[in-house]
């Protein structure tokens, strides 16, 4: 009888729907090429030495077993890369998790370089450089240069129209947007942009690097934020509009909880870093002033250095009392029922604009990418699901993301 109760429940139907989601429509992907067009990656180049490359290029190492060259603007960065995946490599032979004679053969295929002419037998460079649009350009205009004319181009740009910085190259139909979340090793998720002038021969390259990394890809339009980050820019926005509005730090992250994401906002803002954070939120805004809220407070707090505290352990254990004040001085004019509200009805009206721009190709890929990439919860099902049920969807566009609703008997 317990049973029955739970099996026409709506955490069960949802759960169905986010199980069927990761197993089967992620193996499908919608709108990729035919995968025989993709080129054989035989050298891996990336340009970057910092956290975010070395990672790259251990998972590069570790599942395409081809040799890696990373470069930076200095050998002391490049050495500091290298040592840096070196020193992951026999942490995972001290935790059995790879054997010696396999971290020789990935050390061996690991190189640095200061002279990008090594690059030129790469088949596919990927960047990790600082999110600005004129550095991205720079870097691909001199890596160009020196690679053949199939080498595939990738950005792992978060926020920055690939589309623009591909504009500085000659063959820019070999350019793709190539979005890792963080950590790299972790997060299953790869948004694949495709740019309006991305070949296919790109594209099915990176859905087959995508699928050798063992990442689930999901193809995207060059559309700010793409996925994931747009939806998290909103939430993230309007969760700092609500601490501005003079509403704490607590009451907002209680207020968003029952999304069910594996941390609360502010948590999420010092994981990807304050300072990341606020120049993703300005980006956003800078996309659409209308719908994404520009925050001073998120710009000052990222200066000042924290919002949390923490425990020896690094477990938050409140609020910063220099933060708090940072925020004070608004004045409250919802309540924190009225900030759940408008939030999922913001997400609603994002969503259903996000498929009338064609950004991908269904709801279901939106729900996919928000549980691989943003820890969305499978009782939930999706995000589309989710709004559907809590009425969002009706308030805002007067109809539901799927007919009939996902929910329970």
């Amino acid at each position: 009888e317990e049973l029955e109760k739970l099996i026409s429940s709506d955490q069960f139907r949802a759960s169905m729907y986010a199980f069927n989601l990761v197993q089967k429509h992620a193996k499908n992907p919608q709108g990729a090429p035919d995968p025989k067009l993709a080129i054989k990656v035989q050298k891996v180049g990336i340009v970057g030495a910092g956290l975010m490359a070395s990672q790259f290029a251990l998972l590069f190492l570790r599942r395409l077993s081809v040799p890696v060259i990373i470069t930076d603007v200095s050998q002391e960065r490049v050495d500091k890369g290298l040592a840096y995946v070196r020193a992951e490599l026999d942490k995972l032979v001290e935790k059995g998790r790879l054997s010696a004679d396999d971290r020789n053969r990935f050390s061996a295929n690991l190189s640095g370089t200061l002279d990008l002419a090594d690059f030129a037998t790469c088949d596919w460079v990927i960047e990790a450089v600082f999110e600005e649009m004129k550095i991205k350009q720079d870097v691909f205009t001199r890596v160009e240069e020196v690679v053949r004319e199939d080498c595939v181009l990738a950005t792992n740009t978060s926020s920055l129209s690939v589309d623009e910085i591909a504009k500085v190259l000659k063959h820019p139909e070999r350019m793709v947007g190539f979005h890792f979340f963080n950590p790299v090793a972790v997060m299953p998720l790869l948004e694949v942009v495709k740019a309006p002038k991305s070949n296919d021969v790109s594209i099915a390259t990176a859905m087959k690097v995508a699928k050798d990394l063992k990442k689930t890809a999901v193809i995207t339009s060059d559309s700010t934020g793409f996925v994931v980050n747009r939806l998290l820019g909103y939430l993230l926005g309007e969760a700092m509009r609500a601490v501005d509005e003079g509403i704490p730090f607590e009451e907002v992250a209680d207020a968003i909880a029952p999304l069910g994401l594996p941390m609360n906002p502010f948590d999420l803002l010092e994981l990807v870093g304050l300072q990341v954070g606020a120049h993703v939120l300005d980006s956003m805004y800078g996309f659409s002033s209308e719908r994404f809220y520009k925050t001073e407070s998120l710009h000052k707090l990222a200066k000042y250095g924290k919002i949390r505290t923490k425990d020896s352990k690094g477990n938050p254990t409140g609020y910063d009392p220099e933060a708090i004040k940072i925020v004070a001085g608004g004045t409250r004019s919802r309540t924190k029922e009225q900030v759940f509200e408008q939030l999922v009805e913001g997400l609603a009206k994002e969503i259903k604009l996000m498929l009338d721009e064609g950004v991908v190709a269904s709801a279901e890929d939106i729900d996919l990418c928000m549980i691989m990439g943003a820890g969305w919860p499978f009782h939930l099902g999706g995000i589309t699901p989710y709004l559907d049920r809590v009425g969002a969807s009706q308030k805002v566009f007067g109809s539901t993301f799927h007919t009939p609703m996902i929910k329970g008997v």
